[in-house]
């Protein structure tokens, strides 16, 4: 796979923690986007892939700038290379 799972759960991570200083449940961001409550944990839990307009969808639900929210995610993924590498 060219593409780590670890790289999932970056950006999983990053977007649970978005969703939380929005004060957003998980059930009430899965409404906002209407989808179910069990999709945003699997996104969350990086077992699920976003690609880049479902992470644009993802921004206006949270009322976030996209950019500040993909900027989080390379900062999180360059901190986790970084750790890897020291090991």
């Amino acid at each position: 796979m060219w593409i780590e799972p670890e790289r999932y759960r970056i950006v999983g991570a990053c977007l649970g923690v978005a969703r939380r200083q929005a004060n957003l449940t998980q059930i009430q961001m899965a409404e906002r986007l209407g989808r179910t409550q069990s999709f945003i944990s699997e996104i969350e839990r990086g077992l699920r892939r976003v690609d880049v307009l479902e992470m644009l969808l993802i921004s206006q639900a949270l009322g976030a700038d996209p950019l500040d929210l993909f900027a989080e995610v390379t900062r999180a993924a360059i901190q986790s290379r970084q750790r890897r590498r020291r090991g």
